[in-house]
């Protein structure tokens, strides 16, 4: 008896154990790349943001990476896009085809005439909302200046929920150095309208920070 009331306690515990254990959540990031005008200078950059998001990402976990041009609400912006594979030596496979299309794209990315920001983050929660991603993430590699095609409407709240947008190498333009209140300006605009769809917001400017990115 007192052998199997010692048996019951083991497995009970053990039981136990199993219940507090958690499996990793899966997350889905979806990266935006400016292409407007003289952005395209900072272009390269993208490419130490997503040689980091590469190694960081596991199995299970989703990655789009796409343009932000004149009308970004379009699967045809898409760069390249992934769900990697739990197997380690496809994952690693896939990785090495996504820097593929990555640096082709940089090699190739002609600017566009206007930046339609709104219509790419809109893009990006309907793409991650599909991935059923614990953990979503949504990166702007942008100035934040939004210049839409006349007739485009973005005056709406974009669906946010449990996902953070992470504001990064936003750069200054020429008239920010006349009044920097306008880029304080464009910060505090997206950072209400990320909050307003239910997201988290972040700047993070320093690429020597990139430890920060996908923390939850």
């Amino acid at each position: 008896m007192k052998l199997l009331n010692t048996m019951l306690i083991g497995l009970l515990a053990t039981g136990l154990f199993a219940c507090s254990e958690h499996k990793p959540q899966k997350k889905g990031v979806y990266m935006l790349i400016d292409i407007s005008g003289t952005y395209t200078q900072e272009i390269d950059k993208a490419q130490k943001i997503a040689n980091y998001l590469l190694a960081n990402l596991n199995g299970g976990d989703s990655l789009a990476m796409a343009k932000i041009d004149s009308g970004s609400f379009s699967e045809k912006d898409i760069v390249a896009k992934v769900t990697f594979d739990i197997r380690p030596s496809t994952a690693t496979a896939q990785k090495h085809q996504f820097k593929r299309k990555l640096d082709e794209f940089v090699s190739n990315a002609k600017p566009s005439a206007h930046t339609d920001i709104s219509g790419a983050v809109l893009q990006a929660s309907e793409y991650l909302r599909e991935t059923r991603a614990e953990q979503k993430y949504i990166i702007i590699f942008s100035d934040l200046e939004e210049d839409l095609i006349k007739g485009h409407v973005r005056k709406f709240d974009i669906p946010l929920v449990q996902t953070k947008v992470v504001a990064l190498n936003v750069t200054k333009l020429r008239s920010d150095n006349i009044d920097p209140r306008e880029y304080l300006k464009r910060l505090d605009a997206w950072e209400k309208r990320v909050y307003s769809g239910g997201g988290q917001w972040e700047v993070l400017n320093d690429l020597d920070h990139l430890n920060r990115l996908l923390e939850s």
